[in-house]
Order: structure tokens, then sequence, then C-alpha cells
């Protein structure tokens, strides 16, 4: 168990449930715009209903902010926070109280930034947590580890981020087993085992998913083979350059005491016979010579054991059948050491406990874990971008069984959450839903709907860049629509016909694009009360000492950047 600092001070559950209160004030007007479908953009006359100013306006506000942002990061962000003191919940300068139409696009864009996670004040720093959880081991290791070759860059990004702040949870319970939820294809689970050690169960319910991983194994299987024969091939060649080295200054020194003995017999020539010398002359340099062969010979054994014991525990580090067992026979004399032998018979013992196993099993809120892991121990529970319920299934898990002791998890796919509140006038038998999961939320029976839900899920390097979605492809779609609505049941419509519905649309393509501007913007906020309602529920939990916000991923390289991640009491 390492030696750890207090953890870094977290926003109380009344300071969240504040943050939530404002954010929900916000959404009651705003959620209108996100959940507008743009399919629907024309036939429901979308903009006339939901926005009281022209696209332009709309557009050259929303580019201005954004460009703003850009260029002042830092002043943006403390205008944001002045505003919100000052009463960015001012919400009648945003919407028309009458009409419920937006009228300041400004006002919208400031309150937007207001209420997204990087601003609201309610994310821990990770290298802050890193630190606390570690101690006076402060410094990153994930930075310095090279991208694996079969992973994209997005893909090693997280993967290395995230398996260093589960390592040193792991270090901070001091335990040793991991359920990956979610696994796919084994990206985190075959890492998490093979550098850190750990023996990891990867839990998915499907068992393409399952095969997936077995792929990626054999992937690891020859990237291993390359990487210890390149690191054979450095050992190798760097032993020999030490050891010419080594020859030279030896041949050198030899030569200094030939001629000091020799100097000496000319002093002392008429006492001393061609005998006399023999003796000191093997006793001070055939001695060196003898210690400086010995060395030749041991030091690139000694370097290539190195190498060759390392391969090995790496072996056992990997899946099982991950890589078959090199013969007798393809192995030289110096690799068989006693030593060798010695180290492979440790490893072997404890292969077990080093390994990564797919499993696939569909996992629920209710679902035993000792029915699907028969040695369940002390572990941790993490899950890389679940999908839909999967992220909140995770936290309920972990907050029911007393065996897990920490949660990272990094949701993604909200648009797939199930809502407890939407569509009531429908029967159902689901108890345990997506969304809400806090009690406050619960309360105000919330329902963000699934367009909101999937407005979320926009990329947010389209909000900072200011940037919509692809406006031409979706307005031929919504032109498309307005053309089924008149003419439902013509089998064939002319191309004089289409025409006409393009040009009768085409100079309103601005109002889609400033429409879809608007939906980028808020789409962080939504995500902001997904992620809260998650965080709430963790505080409501008595048995949990600590839970957080943490930016884990750059968002330019991982959109859905933010893990929620709480620990209990450690023993």
């Amino acid at each position: 168990m390492a030696a750890s600092c207090p953890l870094p001070v977290t926003p109380d559950l009344p300071t969240l449930r504040a943050k939530l209160q404002g954010l929900l004030q916000f959404l009651r007007d705003a959620l209108s715009i996100s959940n507008a479908h743009t399919v629907d953009f024309y036939t429901e006359s979308v903009w006339e209903e939901l926005v009281d100013l022209t696209p332009e306006t709309v557009l050259t506000a929303l580019r201005k902010s954004a460009s703003e942002a850009e260029a002042r990061p830092s002043e943006t962000r403390r205008l944001v926070e002045a505003e919100g003191e000052a009463g960015v919940t001012d919400f009648p300068k945003i919407f028309c109280e009458t009409s419920q139409k937006l009228v300041s696009v400004e006002a919208f864009a400031l309150a937007a930034k207001y209420y997204s996670i990087q601003n609201l004040g309610i994310c821990t720093p990770f290298e802050q947590l890193l630190v606390a959880l570690r101690g006076n081991q402060n410094q990153r290791i994930g930075e310095t580890q090279k991208a694996v070759e079969f992973m994209n860059m997005k893909k090693s990004h997280e993967v290395q981020a995230m398996s260093e702040l589960i390592s040193s949870i792991a270090d901070y319970y001091g335990i040793k087993q991991v359920i990956d939820l979610g696994s796919g294809k084994g990206y985190l689970s075959s890492f998490l085992s093979l550098k850190y050690g750990f023996k990891v169960y990867g839990i998915d319910s499907s068992n393409t998913n399952t095969h997936g991983a077995e792929e990626r194994n054999r992937k690891l299987k020859k990237h291993w083979k390359l990487c210890h024969a390149q690191s054979r091939l450095d050992v190798n060649g760097l032993a020999l350059k030490m050891a010419k080295e080594r020859k030279v200054q030896k041949e050198v020194k030899n030569k200094a005491d030939i001629e000091e003995v020799f100097n000496s017999s000319l002093t002392n020539q008429e006492k001393m016979s061609t005998s006399d010398i023999s003796p000191d002359f093997s006793g001070s340099v055939i001695s060196n010579i003898r210690n400086q062969m010995q060395t030749l010979h041991s030091q690139p054994h000694q370097e290539e054991n190195l190498c060759f014991e390392n391969s090995f525990s790496l072996i056992n580090l990997l899946p099982i059948n991950a890589v078959e067992p090199t013969s007798s026979q393809q192995i030289s004399n110096r690799e068989t050491s006693e030593a060798n032998k010695e180290r492979r018979k440790m490893t072997s013992k404890s292969s077990e406990s080093n390994v990564y196993s797919p499993l696939t099993s569909f996992i629920t809120a209710d679902s035993e874990l000792h029915d699907i892991i028969k040695d369940l121990e002390d572990c941790l529970m993490v899950g890389l971008h679940t999908c839909g319920d999967l992220a909140p299934n995770t936290l309920r898990i972990f907050t029911s069984k007393s065996e897990i002791k920490g949660v990272c998890s990094v949701g993604c796919c909200y648009h797939l959450l199930s809502e407890e509140f939407e569509n009531q006038h429908k029967e159902r038998t689901q108890e345990k839903w997506g969304f809400p999961m806090c009690h406050y939320l619960k309360e105000e029976r919330w329902c963000c709907g699934r367009n909101a839900r999937m407005s979320a899920c926009l990329a947010l390097e389209r909000v900072a860049a200011g940037q919509g979605l692809p406006t031409e492809s979706l307005f031929y779609r919504a032109v498309l629509q307005d053309i089924i609505k008149d003419c439902y049941g013509i089998t064939k419509l002319p191309e004089k016909i289409i025409m006409n519905y393009y040009e009768k649309y085409k100079p309103r393509m601005n109002e889609l694009e400033a429409f879809n501007m608007l939906k980028v913007v808020l789409a962080p906020c939504i995500e902001t009360l997904i992620l809260l309602d998650r965080l709430c529920y963790l505080k409501e939990q008595e048995d949990i000492v600590w839970s957080a916000l943490v930016k884990l991923f750059d968002p330019v390289k991982s959109p859905r950047c933010y893990a929620v991640i709480a620990l209990k009491k450690q023993q």
C-alpha cells in the first residue's frame, strides 16, 4: 500500500445540488433547442417556433464568442465566472418570458459556457489526484510509455492515462484485481495486465468483442516478439561496444605495466634473470589479461540474461495462451542458466495472478459478480467509454459490493441511456434506469429526451472551434422530409418538383446552420447534467468516502474525457 497524502477536497452534496438547480433553471427553456429534430426543421417551422432572431445575428454572435474564447481563454473564463456570480441565471434576458423564444444569443452563449463542466468548478485536477494517491511519488510515467503500434493515437492516449490512474488507486489500496466492464477488444485490460501485473477480468456482452480481445492478444504476441528481438540486439550491441572499449583500456594499461617492468629490469638487470621477471610479469599483467577475458565473456552474458529474464516476466503478464512457450532447443546454453530456470519457476507460480481473462456476460445493476468471477476478491471496477446504461450500472454495482474498493468510469453514448420519466404513458417494468440516478433529479422528475442526449454526444472540439454540424447533408434530409409530407403516396416525383423544393429552401439553409450551432454550444450543458447526476448519486452513498469528476483525457484527442471516480474507506 502506497504512502499517500490527503485526497483532494471535492464539492460536497449541497454545493453540487445548488449547481444542479441553476443548470436546470437554464435548461428548462434551452432544452427545447436540444430536443428539436433537424429532420423536422422545415416541416415543423422550428426556427420560427424557438428563435426570435435572424440567422445572421445568431451566426455572427456565436462565431465572435468562439473566436474570443480561443484567443483569450483565461479572460473568457474570468468573464463567465463573474457573470455567473453576478446573476447569469437572469434567464428572462435570454428567453422571452411569454413566447419562450431565444432573444439574446450573447447571453445564451455565456450561460452555456458557465454551465459547462470546465467552468462550473466541479472537477478535480488529474495531477492533483495522482500526487495524493502516490504521496511523494508524483512523477507521471504514462507519458513516457511508447504508444503500442496496434492502437491508434486516441486509444493509446486513453489507455495509458486511465491505466496510470488505476494503478495509483490500486497501490493506494494494495490490491491486484481489476474488473473491466464493457472491455470490448481488451485494450485497457491487456495493458493493465501487461504493464502493471494486475489480474484483470474483462467482461463484455458481445462474443464478437471477446473474440476481438483474443485477436488483440495475438497482436500482443507479435509485438512482444519484435520488442524482445530488438531489445536483445540492442543489449548485445551495447555489450560488444563496452567490451571493445574495456579491451582498449586494458591494452593501454597492460602496455604501461610492461614498460614499467621493462624499465625496472634495465635498472636491476645485473641482479635479475629472465626467470626472475616472469613471475612479476604474470602477476601484474597476465592476471589482468585473464580478468579482462573473464569480464569479456561474462558481461555480454549478464546483459543478455537481464533482457531474457525480463522477457519471461512479460510472458506471464500476458493473457492465457497469448504467447507460446519457446522450446528448449531454441534457447542457447547461456540463456538457460540456473538463474533463468529459477526465475521461470517463480514466475510460473505467479502467472495465475497476472493474466487478462476475457469473459462474455451481459451486465445489469443486479448482476451477481460471484457467479461470473469465481475468485472475486478486493478489487477495482473500471470502464472505458461504457455505453448507455452500463456506466450508471457500473456505479450501482460498485456501491452494492463490498469487495469493490474503487471505481473509475468514463461513459459514452448518452443517447442509449434509459430515462425513467420519458414516455411515461407507456407501460414499463424496468426498475433501475440510466437517468436520473440522484434523489434531487428524481424528485424533480427530470427528463432530458433522446434528442438532447444525442446532442450531448457532439464532439467538444466543434464547440471549441465554433463549428456546427455538417449542414449540407442535414439540409437535404430536412427538405426531403417536407417533400415526403406533401407528396406522400406518390410513387415517382418529377425532377422539376424536387428542384422546386430545393430552390424554395436553399435561401433558408443558414437557418439550419445557425440552429445547429446553438445545439452544439448547448451540448456540454447536457453532458454536465448527466455527469452531475452520477456524482450526486455517489455523494448520497454512506460508505463512499471520496468521489469526484476528473478530466482524464485531452478533449481534442478524446471528446468523452471525464471520469467519475469514487473510493471506499481503506481497511
